[in-house]
């Protein structure tokens, strides 16, 4: 009580501070994270109700797939409830990135169930011909497409027109997402159970192996989109929710091969485990780099040390893809073992890949712009093309681990087949190893490509702006190519060849990323400086002019072939882009003001 005499002084009350969700600009956050809830509802669920009548759960699994699931989902409503909207909203975006590929390698209960490898929602205990889906399948359905959806609305919520910040780890994050989509293209098992063929993605079924293609290429793109957001908070949940929605594909296979007897834990589960553990470990530090203190000024030295370790990866990546895709082309595709010691193995065990010549010639295509990157009067027109190149050792590769594929399930199952004890086993060989490293040594060269760009577009001192006369030829190159990598290039008799819109096979990924890069090539051309977009279409035309290539060397191998339609279309494809090359090195632009 105030005493005698003395005025109470007036209690001034302030109005409590408004809930972050009440403020109109968090609305679509907050709808985000309602979605991103429901989504995580319904994957739970999904892990209780059976995906299938004619399968159970190997093991006990629900409370571990409900911890993956709703754990996230906790933590991005907890940090926006704590003041931390923007981190919260980051956890969705990386938790939404993987979920069409996770939705496509689902859709293989629908497919053909019995050969999924599942083991936490569904492991026959019985030989089965197919299997109908059950509740729990929909759910599952329903869990990512709401948090596809939920991504989308935190992207409104968060996206921003800011210059974004240079940020730290920016070539090790990505290159560790990149290391954690090859762990999951291997086999999510070992499997000592009858009625499980646990096989690695390549070796499976389509919507298995589109599914894995997806997660695996979504990984490194979207930590590297995750880095180049402006706000520090957005990219650091992006980067924690693109690690937890990994261990949401890995920590089951984990888990299966430690809680069953008959199932062993493989290195590829384990490896996404750790990569994906250290890009948390990451997101839980500062990404902005310092700009505080004032940068040393010695000829440009506090750019061109970056410039230069980012060039001499790049080129040695590209290199290492090149060597790894020569001992692909001509080691063993296929390894025999005689079950029956005395047994002579089969001569068509022996037989070579038609395409080995095709990634002979991609490998040195390849191993040319690699070289010049190491080169600094040559890097900075070499590396554009790199940036393209790389995508030849995936259309090649493609087509001979094809061959390597073929061969073992084709001599497999005739063995199992067949009346009497199978005497041989045929496994995927030396060679078809070597292919596969090689097309993971390219996506990672490709990655480096990438930064390497951003490094030498922060460090151009010039204002040349981008010249407009090449839209219409390189737009016609784009189009021509798609027509021209969705047409075969040569007709055999009695051969029909993978495309990228009927009989799809492993092949079908290399048409697509060929496809996807030369298209991505042409527009990058049109919004960037002269030398660099001559570069671009050069690299994308030596792509469609090692299309057109696959006739000789392809074909010749086949014997008989004549051209067909996709050879033509490639020739015309090729003749666009470089037209589109020699204007973008003609072009004087204006200097910027």
């Amino acid at each position: 009580m105030p005493p005698a005499g003395s005025a109470a002084s007036p209690r001034t009350t302030e109005p409590p501070a408004p809930h972050w969700a009440d403020d109109t600009r968090n609305r679509p956050l907050a709808g985000a994270l309602g979605l991103a809830a429901l989504g995580a509802v319904s994957l739970t669920a999904g892990a209780v109700v059976p995906v299938s009548p004619s399968a159970a759960p190997g093991f006990t699994s629900w409370p571990w797939l409900a911890l993956l699931a709703l754990g996230p989902v906790v933590a991005a409503v907890w940090f926006a409830v704590a003041g931390k909207p923007a981190l919260g909203g980051g956890l969705v975006l990386g938790l939404a990135a993987l979920a069409p590929g996770r939705l496509v390698l689902d859709s293989q209960f629908v497919v053909n169930g019995p050969l999924t490898i599942r083991p936490e929602l569904y492991l026959p205990d019985r030989f089965l011909g197919g299997s109908a889906v059950g509740a729990g399948f929909w759910l599952l359905v329903a869990g990512h497409v709401l948090t596809g959806a939920a991504g989308l609305l935190a992207w409104r919520a968060l996206r921003s027109h800011e210059e974004p910040e240079r940020r730290r780890w920016r070539l090790l994050v990505p290159l560790l997402a990149v290391v954690a989509g090859a762990g999951l293209l291997t086999a999510p098992v070992q499997s000592g159970n009858g009625f499980l063929l646990a096989r690695g993605a390549f070796e499976g079924p389509w919507p298995a192996l589109g599914g894995y293609l997806l997660l695996a290429a979504a990984l490194p793109l979207a930590a590297a989109v995750a880095l180049a957001a402006p706000v520090e908070h957005v990219a650091r949940g992006a980067l924690a929710g693109l690690a937890a929605a990994a261990w949401g594909v890995a920590a089951p296979s984990v888990l299966a091969g430690l809680f069953r007897d008959d199932l062993h834990v493989t290195w590829g589960p384990a490896l996404v485990l750790v990569t994906t553990a250290i890009v948390a470990g990451l997101a839980g530090t500062r990404l902005t780099e310092r700009t505080g203190k004032p940068e040393a000024d010695l000829a440009g030295g506090a750019k061109l040390p970056g410039l230069f370790w980012w060039r001499l990866t790049t080129g040695l990546l590209g290199l290492a893809t090149a060597i790894a895709a020569l001992i692909g082309a001509f080691a063993p595709q296929v390894a025999v073992t005689a079950l029956n010691p005395g047994a002579a193995a089969p001569v068509s065990a022996a037989a070579e890949s038609p395409a080995r010549w095709f990634l002979l010639v991609a490998a040195l295509v390849l191993a040319v712009p690699a070289a010049g990157v190491l080169v600094p009067k040559t890097a900075a027109v070499a590396r554009p093309v790199l940036g393209v190149a790389w995508a030849g050792i995936v259309l090649a590769g493609t087509a001979v681990l094809n061959t390597a594929l073929t061969a073992t399930q084709a001599g497999n199952l005739a063995g199992f087949g067949g009346a009497a004890a199978p005497v041989f086993t045929y496994d995927l060989g030396a060679g078809a190893a070597w292919t596969f490293a090689a097309l993971v040594l390219a996506a990672l060269a490709a990655l480096a490509a990438v930064g390497t760009g951003v490094v030498e577009r922060e460090d151009a001192g010039d204002g040349t702006e981008p010249d407009k006369n090449v839209l219409t030829p390189a737009a016609a190159g784009a189009v021509l190519a798609v027509a021209a990598f969705g047409l075969p290039v040569f007709a055999v008799p009695g051969y029909v060849a993978a495309g990228l819109w009927s009989h799809l096979d492993t092949p079908s990924w290399g048409l697509l990323t060929a496809v996807a890069v030369v298209v991505g090539a042409a527009v990058l051309a049109t919004r960037s400086r002269p030398r660099p977009a001559a570069a671009l279409l050069a690299g994308a035309a030596l792509l469609t002019g090692l299309h057109a290539a696959e006739l000789p060397l392809v074909g010749g191998a086949l014997g008989g072939a004549s051209p067909a339609t996709g050879f033509w279309v490639a020739l015309a494809a090729t003749a666009a882009l470089l037209i589109a090359a020699g204007m973008a090195v003609s072009h004087r632009g204006r200097r910027a003001p």
